[in-house]
């Protein structure tokens, strides 16, 4: 076989191998990474890329490679399913790091974890001042919980007694100009109904929209492919040039 066809073939087949592994694992694996499934991570795709260009070794074993390391990644995750010990060995426990506005630094030496960490995790979560910190909890997957303290907080309307309504998500109903039928029939609305709307707001076919939603209060969102934006602010140090669509 010439060898650059083999390569992507066996490139192919890394990239399905790779994309069936991911199905099969799940979403907790990317978006809540352990230490354990970063390394898991790190040698299925070492995997894959021998596999893609490693002509001189059978595909056989590589993809035999992929298998035994997916069997396990799964079988971890299961362990962790069924047992809190095994959960608490494999994936760690969290961590407070701050404890009402003071640094524990012991349990922040432990982890290898210093205060130039802690504080760009407090400003993401848009806490400036430590003092202003309850808790914060460094969990497993390195993300920093933060809970300011209450005169810290913002308000919500609970705080100050009134009522709200029930806000729900919004549903999509135009996306890339392709009408989604089932979310009509989930919001017991029509074509019709849809088309009346959009000509209200001066559209004439899908085809214009980008997106279209609905919220739970009935408001219909719509974005045109051909926005009509009067004035463009651009957060870069470019030159003023046409307004982007």
């Amino acid at each position: 076989m010439n060898p650059l066809l083999e390569i992507i073939l066996r490139a192919v087949g890394a990239f399905l191998a790779v994309l069936l592994i991911t199905r099969i694992i799940g979403k907790s694996q990317i978006g809540q990474l352990t230490v354990t499934d970063f390394v898991n991570g790190i040698v299925i795709g070492s995997l894959a890329a021998a596999l893609a260009i490693d002509v001189r070794t059978p595909a056989v074993y590589y993809f035999a490679g992929l298998a035994v390391f997916s069997g396990l990644t799964l079988s971890l995750e299961y362990l962790t399913m069924k047992s809190r010990p095994a959960r608490k060995v494999l994936e760690d426990e969290p961590t407070v790091v701050v404890h009402n506005g003071k640094v524990l630094e012991q349990k922040m030496h432990n982890m290898r974890y210093h205060m130039d960490d802690l504080m760009m995790q407090l400003r993401a979560k848009g806490a400036f001042n430590i003092a202003d910190v309850e808790f914060a909890v460094l969990e497993p997957n390195g993300e920093l919980s933060v809970q300011l303290k209450s005169q810290k907080r913002p308000v919500t309307p609970a705080d100050l007694n009134l009522p709200s309504s029930y806000e729900g998500l919004p549903s999509e109903l135009i996306v890339d100009g392709k009408v989604i039928e089932q979310n009509l029939v989930q919001n017991n609305v029509d074509e019709e109904w849809l088309f009346r709307e959009l000509e209200k707001k001066g559209v004439r076919t899908a085809e214009e929209v980008v997106y279209a939603s609905l919220d739970s209060a009935g408001d219909l969102y719509v974005d045109l492919r051909e926005d009509a934006i009067d004035h463009y602010t651009d957060t870069t140090d470019k030159m003023p040039g046409k307004i982007p669509q």
